[in-house]
């Protein structure tokens, strides 16, 4: 009985929380051994995908979280059609996957990468909360180093950086392989037709979600 109810208190922590929990919070949380949490959330998961439940659990950003699945994003989507939503322009994806793939790197670095200024880009990913300042690199002028957050890490599903995808699979962002490896390797500038301005290509966001 009390085994039931440990694992009726995770699961409600992972309800009731609007962001990936840890091990570590469950654990002061609940008061529960931290091997004994692991558990809790393994057989939690396999309980949610054996029965085909509307929801699943998913490792994210360095906890677990209860999502929808997949499948149903479709209908999921028609929810929040007539919710506000937040564009991050081509040229946002450009700078964030630079700083993903770079990070530690500063301004400088990411604007030689792409061949404009980045100014109002890093402004807008940093607002948005999915770049944040590292600290100051130990060169001329000490400029600031920039890196991902927690958000960002949410939001694309990745447990942690070491989850990144590979280029070939940057290219689902809607770019070619080639210009993918540019953004991550910095070997040349990235095509500058458009200006940096973001109009040829957007990707929407949920408003809730940022």
């Amino acid at each position: 009985m009390m085994e039931d109810r440990n694992k009726a208190l995770v699961e409600a922590m992972l309800f009731a929380s609007s962001s990936p929990l840890g091990i570590d919070t469950i654990h002061q949380i609940a008061g529960l051994d931290k091997e004994r949490v692991r558990e809790i959330l393994n057989i939690l998961a396999r309980e949610y995908e054996r029965q085909g439940r509307g929801m699943v659990l998913k490792e994210v950003a360095a906890g677990f979280q209860l999502r929808t699945p997949p499948e149903f994003s479709a209908q999921i989507g028609k929810m929040h059609q007539a919710r506000p939503r937040r564009r991050l322009s081509r040229s946002a994806l450009e700078t964030l996957a630079i700083i993903a793939y770079r990070q530690p790197v500063t301004r400088t670095e990411i604007e030689q990468i792409r061949g404009v200024d980045s100014g109002a880009v890093m402004k807008t990913l940093m607002s948005q909360n999915m770049v944040r300042i590292l600290g100051r690199k130990e060169a001329p002028g000490r400029p600031m180093l920039y890196g991902t957050t927690r958000v960002f890490l949410e939001y694309f599903e990745l447990r942690d950086l070491e989850s990144l995808p590979t280029l070939e699979e940057i290219t689902d962002l809607g770019d070619t392989e080639e210009d993918a490896g540019r953004w991550a390797q910095g070997e040349e500038e990235m095509d500058t037709e458009n200006g940096g301005n973001g109009d040829a290509e957007k990707t929407d966001f949920p408003e809730e979600d940022m």
